[in-house]
């Protein structure tokens, strides 16, 4: 008798995970064709690495969380960007591995949004802590469509950062004519 339970639970639960599946399709497409995205410019998330880190002369590897949104609104742009920048509190040896040293942290207003082909350049103004620290500085942020391996690239305080794409995503929204 416990054997037909089981037997029983199992041809269950392999309808109900078909059922899921077959529903989860449908409600995927339904909220992706629903979904109040229309106004949406530009939008994405996940963590990049700098290309070179640190740079000379000790090249210390640097990765960065990042995400950021902007979207059309009534004659303009609206939108934020954040990006953390995280180090290993040591250069070479046990703990160089750890990515846990803040070293600089912008948090800004994105206030336009130019699309040219697969690829958004952001402005706009953030505060920013650690390297190039001030608040109201202007930033820009240009980023490629696509997952790892896009590539994206962040010019604030006289400073430059090329990042490429480990994990996330950075979508890129259709122009509307």
């Amino acid at each position: 008798m416990l054997m037909n339970f089981h037997l029983s639970n199992r041809w269950t639960l392999h309808a109900i995970a078909a059922l899921l599946v077959i529903n989860g399709g449908s409600v995927g497409s339904w909220a992706e064709s629903h979904s109040p995205l229309g106004n949406s410019i530009a939008r994405g998330a996940g963590k990049t690495i700098i290309e070179g880190g640190t740079g000379a002369p000790g090249f210390v590897p640097v990765v960065t969380t990042v995400a950021f949104h902007a979207e059309s609104t009534d004659g303009g742009v609206t939108g934020a960007f954040e990006c953390l920048a995280l180090a290993p509190p040591v250069a070479s040896g046990p703990g160089s591995g750890t990515f846990t040293v803040n070293v600089m942290y912008v948090s800004g207003t994105v206030k336009t949004a130019v699309v040219n082909g697969d690829t958004v350049t952001l402005t706009g103004t953030a505060t920013i802590t650690g390297l190039g620290a001030g608040t109201n500085v202007p930033f820009t942020f240009e980023a490629r469509e696509g997952g790892p391996g896009s590539n994206a690239i962040l010019m604030t305080a006289g400073l430059k950062f090329n990042e490429t794409l480990l994990e996330g995503q950075f979508l890129i929204g259709k122009r509307k004519d």
